[in-house]
């Protein structure tokens, strides 16, 4: 009995002990009552943080992104390790109305051969730098050198362009436009970076471009330079204009110069503590770790504003010494920018359940920025307000009425109408789970690529003259394992050529079986593979003669759909076929069925953190009355966001889903806020069910909007950005925020009014006045006992 007894105390003390932050309020306690040594820890902190900022560099391999993401990532390793692919290659059209003057051609002759000297090339491939056999065992070059008429020259070209499998794909049809094609040195690229490469490349071509000769760039590396530059310019952009227009709106919204740079520090601050320690981790950003630094400027946006509103709140309204203010706002805001920080850590958490490097890096950084951000403001904030005070901080007017304007029209709906608002909310949420589960992953290369790409554009061009610069590989397993192919395995890659250019069209398509016109003209294999060398004899079969490579040439804009019929239906036709073991990849292929499986794995696990998130707040508060409170202004949101891309035929892609994950950090982020506080006027100022929903409308209504704004303000120059995919992520993230502001403003207060039978027990609740332990300034807890937060809710 009597141990038992123990047990029921015991329990009941830890119950009563915890707060709806777990105890890491604690953190901005400890600030308080030892300033002068946090004051040291921030700046340990911040110092680490700066010291790596001069490294800060955003790695623009997509690989990266994609690594260890599934079976196609693994096909595509198989391809790169036996072949090599086509993937690294850098395409040079050269276009001339004059290309068969053979002056003009001796000048592209010229540039293929710079292009070979280059330090970053290993090779390269070109009418010039092809040769064929010439019957006793040698090769010639494959466009004669010395001619010295255009018609020789037209000629010429044309012989190779109709009977080369290879000039096929390397001479326009009308003879205007030849592509030359360079094979990377990955170990220069690895040491200069592929923009060090490029920049190269256009320095090399600028010497020969004139009124007679036009030189494009195209391929992968710099596709994927022009979006990472453009990606890097934008998050630039974005950072300047969010900190800039935040502390505009601040400004606009507190009337005071100080009081916009006090909102405005701690976001810096965290931004840059997350940059980094990301980097100490990481060693560069990648395209996902670097919207990291979004998310952590916007929540810390929203917490710091939370933070200020409510200490001018306890100094300006309630009269209460500025300093013991600061002491009260850490312990009211303090649990529950906790509880947001850890459901934001869930969030994350649950990203890392889905495969991929990418996928993983991001959830780790995501974590790391949050937990970060509420250290900067459990610490960095106490010790900016205390310290401006000390420099004469006054406090300003009260806000702008622009903040406040929406609040009389939420308390009318919610006192008046609020059982009507509450039924639609909770019908309209309802309806938005059938898009929802209808949405389907979904990927456009081109919507990684800048707009008005001239890469791009000249990609098109090859796309229709000469093969194109997408390639799909299929991977063929050999029987004999001959170098030089035996019959049999030449037949089998012949039926694989065939399969292939059915569906992707004639002279789309090289193998070795391309190579018939040599040997019909009674070339070996070996002499044919001994012409075109060892590098260019990898893109037809392996060294041990165990594998053959069957290379087709898609569109370079080819949507989603429309990639994946194609690979199940040439899949289908390889074991109709009877051909066993023969593997589908590429990079296009990978990141659009690794893409799929991705974003796929990110919604369960976002649905999966919304669950354990809702759960989380009803522990944390020890009241299930609030998790369901909490469910439809947290749902809506996200809901809302996914109807809208579901209807506008947008689907869901890898970014959506990041926008969707930031949007349930805020929605749920005002949402606590808005809970605790109502909680405090039931618990602590004994308020009444209305008086308290009112109250803290009155109190935190204003922050939710000052936030909102400054979050759009910041987040609308995004849209404009030259990668389609940020501007949909910049579009996401406005309507998203407008959702879950209209979930805070509107739907909560209204499903609090409409359910005061509901939630009046939760007045009820005894609660442990943890404020009552002594600071430094309040030595006496008297500011606890003037209105200051409970650390611990029981029930």
């Amino acid at each position: 009995m009597a141990f038992s007894a123990l047990l029921q105390r015991t329990l009941a003390r830890v119950t009563h002990d915890r707060s709806i932050g777990f105890g890491l309020e604690h953190i901005g306690l400890t600030t308080l009552r030892y300033p002068l040594a946090v004051a040291l820890a921030v700046l340990a902190i911040t110092a680490l943080a700066f010291s790596q900022i001069p490294r800060a560099n955003v790695d623009g391999d997509l690989l990266r992104v994609f690594a260890d993401s599934g079976e196609h990532y693994d096909a595509y390793q198989r391809l790169s390790e036996n072949f090599g692919t086509f993937e690294n290659d850098i395409y040079v059209l050269v276009t001339s109305p004059r290309l068969t003057d053979p002056e003009v051609l001796e000048r592209v002759r010229e540039l293929a051969f710079d292009m070979e000297l280059s330090e970053y090339a290993v090779g390269t491939m070109s009418p010039f730098t092809l040769r064929k056999p010439d019957g006793g065992g040698g090769s010639v070059p494959a466009v004669p050198e010395g001619m010295t008429e255009p018609a020789e020259v037209a000629a010429a070209l044309s012989e190779l362009q109709q009977n080369d499998p290879m000039m096929r794909n390397l001479i326009t049809p009308d003879l205007s436009g030849v592509v030359l094609i360079m094979f990377p040195n990955r170990d220069a690229v690895q040491e200069n970076g592929e923009k060090a490469m490029i920049a190269s490349l256009r320095e090399t071509i600028a010497l020969y471009q004139d009124a007679d000769i036009q030189v494009e760039l195209t391929g992968p590396p710099v596709w994927t330079t022009e979006m990472l530059n453009a990606a890097v310019s934008d998050q630039l952009k974005f950072t300047v204009w969010g900190f800039g227009l935040g502390s505009l709106i601040a400004l606009l919204a507190l009337r005071s110069l100080p009081g916009a740079i006090l909102v405005t520090a701690t976001p810096f601050v965290a931004v840059m503590w997350t940059m980094g320690i990301i980097l100490l981790f990481f060693g560069s950003f990648s395209f996902l770790t670097i919207l990291v630094t979004t998310l952590v400027l916007v929540i810390s946006f929203a917490e710091s504003m939370f933070f200020v509103f409510n200490w001018l709140a306890f100094w300006r309204d309630d009269g209460m010494e500025p300093n013991k203010a600061v002491d009260a706002t850490v312990k009211l805001v303090g649990p529950a920018a906790a509880l947001t920080m850890l459901t934001t850590l869930v969030s994350f958490a649950s990203l890392s359940l889905t495969p991929g490097q990418g996928v993983r890096e991001f959830s780790i950084a995501g974590a790391i920025g949050s937990f970060l951000l509420f250290v900067c403001l459990m610490t960095f904030m106490p010790l900016m307000l205390k310290l401006s005070l000390r420099l004469g901080f006054k406090a300003p007017k009260r806000s702008s009425l622009v903040l406040t304007a929406p609040l009389p029209l939420s308390w009318f709906l919610a006192r008046r109408y609020g059982r009507l608002v509450s039924i639609v909310a909770i019908a309209v949420t309802l309806v938005l789970f059938v898009p929802y589960f209808l949405i389907k992953p979904h990927f456009a290369f081109e919507d990684f690529t800048a707009r008005e790409s001239s890469a791009i554009t000249a990609a098109q061009q090859i796309d229709q003259g000469v093969g194109g610069v997408a390639p799909l590989y299929v991977r063929v397993p050999l029987q004999q394992n001959d170098p030089n192919v035996a019959p049999e395995d030449f037949e089998t890659i012949r039926r694989v050529h065939e399969i292939m250019e059915a569906h992707l069209g004639e002279n789309k398509v090289i193998s070795a079986a391309s190579l018939t016109n040599y040997t019909e003209a009674g070339f070996t294999r070996e002499e044919v593979f001994e012409a075109v060398g060892p590098f260019m004899k990898r893109r037809f079969i392996n060294d041990d003669g165990s594998q053959a490579l069957v290379t087709g040439f898609m569109p370079t804009i080819l949507d989603s759909d429309s990639l994946k019929d194609l690979v199940t239906d040439v899949t289908a036709e390889l074991r109709a076929a009877g051909i066993e073991g023969a593997e589908i990849g590429g990079f296009r292929v990978m990141t659009t069925f690794a893409t799929d499986q991705i974003v796929s794995g990110l919604q369960l696990d976002l649905t999966l953190s919304v669950l354990v998130n809702l759960g989380l707040i009803g522990f944390a508060f020890q009241s299930f009355r609030v998790a369901l409170a909490s469910a439809i202004p947290n749902l809506f949101p996200v809901l809302g966001t996914e109807a809208w891309l579901y209807f506008s035929g947008a689907g869901l892609q890898l970014t959506t889903v990041i926008a969707l994950t930031i949007a349930f950090g805020i929605a749920v982020d005002d949402t606590v806020h808005f809970l605790s506080h109502y909680l405090h006027a039931r618990r602590e100022e004994g308020m009444e069910h209305l008086a308290a929903v009112k109250h803290t409308l009155d109190r935190i209504g204003g922050a939710i909007v000052a936030t909102t704004i400054i979050l759009c303000a910041g987040v609308v120059i995004v849209t404009f950005s030259e990668l389609p995919q940020v501007a949909l992520f910049g579009k996401l993230f406005v309507s998203t925020l407008a959702f879950a502001v209209i979930g805070d403003l509107f739907i909560l207060p209204a499903l609090l009014a409409a359910g005061g039978k509901f939630f009046h027990p939760l007045g009820k609740i005894k609660v442990r006045m943890a404020d009552h332990e002594s600071t430094p300034d309040d030595p006496s807890g008297e500011a606890a006992s003037r209105g200051a937060a409970p650390s611990s809710i029981v029930s």
